[in-house]
């Protein structure tokens, strides 16, 4: 028997206590690196966009003329029950499984509605974003902590802060523009209305997501973008799967390119709105069909086989639940594209509001497969207690050859 009056008693028993503590802390963070390997077999990731606060819904939940601000706040309620729901029997990532954790929120611009009378300002429209999608939101990770918002902006965003060739009141108001700007990009010294310059401040960034590399550019991939696209791919390896994350289709919308005429300026002549640098090569005036823009798209595509790494494209602007395959003006590239609806502008759900959805993405880390799922938010407008219903779904491989 150890004699605790000893001194070399003393010492046994402490040498002891201390290898049996070694041994608990050796277990307890054995323990915790297999449960962060565990939590990282699955990423959740909530996909939206067009919040467009500032205006009405026509019809929402049996009340006519509904404000923006308290659709959103319907669609975040929704999202909140999320991981309590059982995935559908899809055969994609954990199907038939619950959902879980939620590890980050995308939203895809059009935070604020362009400022035409009388749409309230941005201001007014960024402060009731803050209210309902940081501060209502309870998604929770897998690490326990809340799950992150990672933002691009939208036209109207960008309208708002370099003006319009139409008018707004105020002229300008560049605060949706600054509050996706200091949030996303965090500079040591946060920007102001009073500051803030959309031809040096893009909202450009990055972020590794165990193994997928997503980028997140504005508006869309015109020649100016492709230069911070290439110097940040620059810096991950080729084998590395890439999202692109931004606000326009692959097409990209012609009145949102520069004016090809000088002085360059915006005119209600010939519709262009100088959202992307690049200025439009094939016209003067912009045209109405979306898919005239051969020329610019077979730049992006020259970047896209440039980097076939790149595995899949998300955006918003023209909204509606839609999966499909961008195969660019001369049918040479297979680029997969989700399309996201939007609570306030859908192209089919603003006249139908049982069509509401929004996205969740769901991928695996190992295998390097993703599942987007729509999720049908409102489709009983008349049942308080309606959960989310799934309905479309679609597994893709991210895996680079």
């Amino acid at each position: 028997m150890l004699n605790t009056k000893n001194p070399k008693d003393q010492s046994q028993i402490f040498k002891t206590s201390s290898a049996l503590l070694c041994l608990i802390w050796v277990f307890i963070f054995s323990f915790n690196g297999y449960s962060q390997d565990k939590k990282a077999s699955l990423v959740n990731i909530i996909f939206t966009s067009d919040a467009h606060f500032g205006i009405t819904r026509a019809n929402f939940r049996g009340d006519t003329n509904v404000a923006s601000f308290k659709v959103n706040a319907a669609m975040i309620a929704q999202m909140n029950s999320l991981p309590g729901m059982f995935l559908p029997d899809d055969n994609g990532i954990a199907a038939g499984k619950k959902v879980g954790a939620v590890d980050y929120l995308i939203e895809a611009g059009d935070i604020a509605n362009r400022m035409e009378p009388p749409v309230q300002s941005a201001a007014a429209s960024w402060a009731q974003f803050e209210s309902e999608y940081m501060h209502q939101l309870q998604l929770k990770a897998h690490d326990g902590k809340p799950a992150q918002l990672l933002m691009v902006p939208g036209n109207h965003d960008i309208s708002n802060a370099i003006g319009y060739a139409r008018v707004m009141k105020p002229a300008t108001d560049p605060s949706s523009m600054v509050g996706i700007y200091n949030l996303m990009i965090k500079p040591k010294n946060p920007l102001t209305v009073a500051n803030y310059n959309y031809a040096t401040d893009k909202i450009n960034y990055s972020r590794n997501i165990h193994g997928i590399h997503f980028m997140f550019i504005t508006l869309w991939a015109d020649s100016a973008e492709r230069i911070w696209m290439q110097k940040d791919l620059d810096s991950v390896s080729a084998k590395t799967p890439v999202v692109i994350v931004t606000h326009d289709q692959p097409e990209c919308e012609s009145k949102h390119f520069t004016n090809p005429v000088t002085p360059f300026n915006m005119t209600t002549q010939n519709k262009f709105e100088n959202l992307v640098e690049e200025r439009f090569k094939e016209g003067t005036v912009a045209p109405k069909d979306d898919g005239a823009t051969v020329l610019e798209q077979r730049g992006f595509v020259k970047f896209l086989k440039l980097h076939p790494n790149i595995k899949a494209y998300f955006h918003g602007n023209s909204n509606w639940n839609e999966f499909y395959v961008y195969h660019g003006p001369d049918n040479d590239v297979n680029l997969n594209v989700f399309r996201v609806d939007s609570p306030m502008k859908g192209k089919y759900s603003a006249k139908d509001e049982t069509l509401l959805s929004f996205q969740l993405i769901s991928f695996d880390p190992k295998t390097q497969d993703l599942t987007v799922r729509e999720c049908l938010w409102n489709s009983k407008p008349a049942d308080r207690d309606q959960k989310v219903e799934f309905g479309k779904s679609l597994t893709v491989s991210l895996k680079v050859n």
